[in-house]
């Protein structure tokens, strides 16, 4: 497949996993987190800006926001959207562990799934901690437990198979699952007060074999043994996951003709400074 065909990992997560996951999310995570005219908000972990962009107008031309990302193809992405009204945006280069930035330069922090990719958490809660002024606050989600999605359990399990690797290697975005982990991981880091609410939607996708083959493409942004595929053993893995998923009975209530309907569900944890 031509360069042109197979787009790259960032580009493929901003047109496959954004609009089919994260814009119906970011509204979710915006509710609790209660944004407001004039504050300082950080977006880490901020992939191509859909939480960004959708907090600028809620806070308006008298706030800001910086958006950190590790990964610089994902901001090259974010930087060449169109800029939304309301406040201006700072798209930044960092480590959620070691963050770039000033003591209590915030007011408002938010982290939509990436909180689980960190490889150092506590790290992570405590640089969250240090750049929120005194009474700000962190609204972050995380998907439950992989249990709680058999979709992708079984899609997992068969590219596991396949790969030869854990599933949990395949599975990070789901490693965060435990709202009492993430509760004691906030705090430790010193938050005053940390509440955590349980929410569900409902995702679809048109057609089953073009998510199956999405979804190995957009994991190739974030999960290295993808990464590390060529296109025709890409392109074998997807059929031989659909041909499994297909045949097992047990998910044919997420298929609806062509299209894959699945329920997602993930904790919102604000934490107070």
């Amino acid at each position: 497949m031509s360069q042109q065909q197979s787009p790259n990992p960032a580009e493929t997560y901003e047109q496959f996993i954004v609009p089919t996951f994260f814009i119906p999310w970011t509204p979710v995570l915006l509710r609790h987190a209660m944004p407001r005219s004039g504050e300082r908000t950080l977006d880490l972990a901020c992939g191509t800006g859909i939480v960004a962009r959708h907090v600028a107008p809620l806070i308006g031309r008298e706030g800001s926001i910086v958006a950190v990302d590790i990964n610089p193809a994902m901001l090259a992405v974010a930087r060449s959207l169109p800029v939304p009204d309301g406040a201006a945006i700072e798209w930044r280069e960092g480590n959620a562990m070691t963050l770039p930035l000033p003591d209590g330069a915030f007011d408002l922090v938010l982290c939509q799934q990436g909180f689980q990719f960190f490889t150092d958490r506590p790290a992570a809660a405590r640089e969250t901690r240090r750049v929120l002024a005194p009474g700000g606050r962190a609204a972050l989600s995380v998907w439950k437990a992989l249990e709680h999605h058999p979709f992708y359990a079984a899609m997992f399990g068969a590219m596991a198979h396949r790969l030869g690797v854990p599933v949990a290697t395949l599975a990070l975005a789901f490693s965060l699952g435990d709202a009492g982990e993430l509760q004691d991981v906030l705090n430790a880091a010193g938050f005053q007060r940390v509440e955590i609410a349980a929410e569900s939607l409902t995702i679809r996708f048109p057609s089953l074999d073009r998510f199956l083959a999405l979804s190995v493409r957009g994991a190739a942004a974030i999960i290295p043994a993808f990464a590390q595929l060529d296109e025709a053993v890409r392109a074998a893995l997807v059929e031989a996951v659909g041909s499994e998923i297909k045949e097992d009975l047990a998910l044919r209530r997420y298929i609806e003709g062509d299209a894959v309907v699945i329920p997602m569900s993930a904790h919102v944890a604000v934490a107070y400074a």
